[in-house]
């Protein structure tokens, strides 16, 4: 049962870009995921930019594993860069740290820096879908059926956190869930926004996934 009473009576103007950027790339062994190269750039680069140019006031980017070497190799001169000293116990703690480090009283856009496909465009749609006091998050369409296609869809990142959810999500963040509870828990404010047209959502968690950063 939705419980939640967040503000709903006008949305922000602003929404701050949150890019978890912390994870160690452990079952890749390449170093941290940060620093992959990506279209001659480093994908941390290339994600907080998208974010950007994609329609967020300003990025907040969350450094964990080697956030000294990303410091120094990735140019991040352009955002608020800070970072997780407990990234270790999972993405929950990089979560509430990014959110806690974006500008109070705007919406949180959270997105992952292991997602190549996130596109501006992606950004840019759902920030036009959001509404006041909900959470809007990017939809991604399952494998098709044998012979047929299917209409469902996968929920993802990127995803809006409307300003009144922000310390409630952010408290529910535990281990590698981020705002998984929440969302569990408070279906009724979450508005899934189809972006299948735009990318998949494919992650690189491992290597069979790394021909998603190209040549």
């Amino acid at each position: 049962m939705d419980k939640v009473n967040p503000m709903n009576d006008s949305s922000p103007a602003h929404t701050v870009g949150v890019l978890l950027a912390g994870g160690a790339g452990t079952r890749l062994g390449l170093g941290p995921k940060a620093l992959l190269p990506y279209r001659g750039r480093t994908l941390v680069e290339v994600l907080a930019k998208t974010l950007l140019d994609g329609g967020c006031s300003e990025v907040v980017v969350v450094l964990g594993a080697g956030a000294g070497d990303v410091r120094r190799a990735a140019d991040l001169g352009g955002y608020l860069v800070v970072d997780n000293p407990e990234w270790a116990s999972g993405m929950a703690s990089s979560f509430r740290t990014g959110v806690a480090a974006a500008t109070h009283g705007h919406n949180v856009m959270v997105a992952l820096v292991d997602q190549p496909g996130v596109t501006p465009a992606v950004v840019a749609r759902l920030l036009a879908a959001h509404q006041a006091g909900r959470v809007t998050a990017a939809g991604y369409a399952e494998a098709p059926f044998e012979g047929g296609h299917t209409t469902k869809l996968r929920r993802g990142h990127p995803l809006i956190i409307d300003a009144g959810l922000r310390a409630e999500v952010a408290e529910s963040a535990v281990g590698d869930a981020g705002a998984r509870r929440f969302l569990k828990a408070h279906p009724g404010l979450v508005e899934v926004v189809d972006c299948s047209d735009l990318t998949d959502g494919a992650d690189v968690d491992t290597k069979d996934k790394l021909h998603l950063l190209g040549d």
